[in-house]
């Protein structure tokens, strides 16, 4: 149920029961809508509200800004293979380069020799790159990803993830996003 919102929809960041945001990348969020049909269902906690609250004629309540599902919902080891995660897995850059502009994505082995196309195979490249590499093998090119490339874990996603914070992140959010943050004293 993550969805696109803006901040100004007064989103609220979406927690499994441990307290772990359920995404990193994309940020967990649902819409305030979501957030109290989910309360209304029993289905989450309310962790902290924003200032602006909803009223009917019998009832008002505050939106809530995190929530906290009661049950735990266990994390996909492996994520699926798709562009975005393979961009993800490597930060955006091209792994012949190191560039971030132009992204796609080429295969060590060409698939006309064999490649498969998996995540042992694909990494991001700039379109320059992925045109100069063409269908040869990287001995042939010369060009050898900065980066074998292997199967990540959602582990390895969130992390990767944390390098690129969303635009907005509202400060009753800051406390559950950056576990590894040292604290002050």
């Amino acid at each position: 149920m993550t969805v696109a919102v803006s901040p100004d929809g007064l989103p609220a960041l979406v927690l499994n029961a441990d307290y772990r945001p359920l995404s990193y990348y994309p940020l967990s969020l649902w819409s305030w809508q979501d957030a109290i049909k989910a309360v209304f269902l029993d289905r989450v906690n309310i962790v902290a509200e924003y200032e602006h609250a909803v009223s009917s004629p019998t009832f008002s309540m505050k939106l809530p800004s995190v929530v906290s599902l009661k049950a735990y919902v266990k994390p996909s080891r492996h994520p699926a293979f798709t562009r975005f995660n393979v961009f993800l897995r490597d930060r955006f850059q091209c792994q012949y380069c190191g560039t971030t502009d132009d992204l796609t994505f080429d295969h060590v082995i060409p698939r006309h020799r064999g490649g498969a196309t998996t995540w042992e195979n694909v990494v991001a490249a700039c379109s320059p790159c992925n045109l100069r590499k063409g269908g040869m093998m990287p001995a042939q090119a010369k060009m050898w990803p900065l980066q074998k490339p292997y199967q990540p874990t959602v582990h390895d996603l969130h992390n990767n993830g944390r390098l690129f914070p969303p635009n907005h992140l509202h400060e009753s959010w800051m406390d559950y996003l950056y576990w590894d943050v040292e604290l002050e004293p």
